[in-house]
């Protein structure tokens, strides 16, 4: 019995960081600088938005990942890939401006992510108040079938987080598979041999989505051991 508990809980574990630890190593692998390479990721994504015809789209370096921000319609990519000259951050780089012309098009997939994105923020607090209410609640009332409602509402609410993460999914992939890679392959900003690995990287931004989610039940998971009585 023991040992099949300690193979679920492993099984658990590689669902919840394997997304998150092949997404680090493809970026990492692929990261490597190449002097070869005639501009950094920022510069290839001014320039992409240029052409696209989004010269109002800013494109900076932030510490908080790569993302495309459509409150402030800015691509927004970290250090390693607004600086630096690699695969990952040409790929990077492409990925974040499709999400760009996504929202420039206006394309329902998008607009409706953006609708429910901004919705997220207040079910996060929403649940962690009603998490954290939990003990007190049980202290005043001695009530645990009370406790338990409150707490399956907080776990639910935890989970809408999830589904949101799931399904941006398709939102990703248009970016990477139907904009981001036509855009490499036809203008050759990277040699044939480097195409593979600008592929697993778009695949890993698309992917980074999935790791949120799994990270997400982890974090139900963390509020069921804090809240035990």
């Amino acid at each position: 019995m023991p040992f099949l508990i300690a193979i679920g809980a492993a099984l658990v574990l590689a669902l919840v960081f394997g997304p998150q630890l092949w997404v680090r190593w493809a970026l990492n692998t692929h990261g490597v600088e190449r002097s070869d390479l005639p501009g950094t990721g920022g510069e290839l994504a001014r320039h992409l938005l240029d052409d696209a015809g989004l010269g109002h789209v800013e494109v900076s370096e932030t510490e908080t990942g790569d993302h495309y921000d459509p409150e402030t319609r800015s691509v927004r990519l970290s250090h390693a890939h607004f600086s630096g000259k690699s695969v990952a951050a040409v790929a990077v780089a492409t990925h974040e401006v499709a999400h760009a012309i996504q929202h420039a098009r206006e394309e329902p997939g998008f607009m409706r992510r953006m609708s429910v994105v901004r919705n997220v923020a207040w079910i996060d607090l929403i649940a962690g108040v009603v998490m954290i209410s939990s003990p007190l609640l049980f202290f005043l009332f001695k009530a645990p079938v009370l406790i338990a409602a409150q707490v399956g509402f907080g776990v639910l609410l935890l989970l809408i987080r999830v589904v949101v993460h799931l399904v941006t999914l398709p939102i990703e992939f248009d970016a990477s598979f139907r904009k981001a890679l036509p855009i490499l392959e036809e203008r050759q900003y990277l040699s044939e041999a480097d195409m593979p690995a600008a592929r697993q990287v778009l695949k890993a931004a698309a992917w980074t989505y999935v790791a949120s989610a799994l990270a997400t039940l982890l974090d139900v998971m963390r509020w069921f051991r804090i809240i035990r009585f």
